[in-house]
């Protein structure tokens, strides 16, 4: 299990971020530099111990209208190769010393933990606790016989003038190839559809659906990934 180290960071994660987001297609920007908080997520754990696994949300109140962004990431204690684009930056952990922050969705690591959470064969865990489970994420999955071993990662950021609110993965599988919808722009919405084994249709394999603080207090939950078939 990943342990949780009560120590400094600088710059802090928001800091981090600040700057970054905005560089983002799926950022809807206020004309403001970013005023961040963090409004919930949770981790995932490295079979090898070595990637740090998380799943942030933090609300933006930079604008009008505050809006919640779902930021996975990962923590590395050296560069990944093949994965400068999705390099956020770095920081000193008091503990652990430099660690290259990337973009979650770059990382083979985090998406390969990421299946075998949808597949039940990896457990959510709290976000800011040691060794302690997180039942409030929640997983549906009807891909049985899927493969979770990561081959190869194409990653697309949709802009919003497309209507787009996340960045679309495509893994490739020792089984072939499935797409990963990351859900960015964070509302409260209902569960989605799912495909029926057996019919042909598209709707989505599986999803991961969890929870963040709203503005005013209350809890929103929505999607946060969903998992298709590729589209050829």
């Amino acid at each position: 299990m990943a342990v949780i180290h009560r120590t400094t960071l600088t710059p802090g994660k928001l800091e981090l971020l600040a700057p970054w987001l905005p560089t983002r297609p799926w950022y809807v920007g206020t004309g403001r530099e970013p005023e961040l908080t963090k409004a919930g997520g949770f981790r995932l754990d490295d079979p090898e111990g070595e990637v740090g696994i998380e799943f942030m949300v933090v609300t933006d109140t930079s604008g009008e209208t505050p809006l919640s962004y779902h930021v996975p990431l990962t923590y590395r204690g050296a560069p990944l190769d093949g994965a400068e684009q999705g390099l956020v930056g770095t920081l000193e952990h008091g503990v652990l010393g430099t660690r290259w922050v990337y973009d979650g969705t770059h990382d083979p690591v985090l998406v390969a933990q990421l299946l075998s959470f949808l597949q039940g064969r990896a457990e959510a865990q709290a976000q800011s606790v040691s060794d302690t489970p997180d039942p409030s994420v929640a997983r549906h999955f009807t891909g049985d016989g899927l493969s979770a071993e990561v081959a190869s990662l194409t990653v697309d950021d949709d802009g919003d003038d497309d209507g787009q609110r996340g960045t679309t993965v495509v893994v490739g599988t020792v089984a072939g190839s499935l797409t990963l919808q990351v859900t960015r722009v964070l509302s409260p919405e209902p569960e989605p559809e799912q495909r029926t084994p057996g019919t042909g249709t598209t709707e989505a394999l599986g999803h991961v659906t969890a929870g963040w603080r709203l503005p005013d207090g209350s809890e929103g939950r929505a999607p946060f990934v969903l998992l298709s078939d590729t589209v050829r």
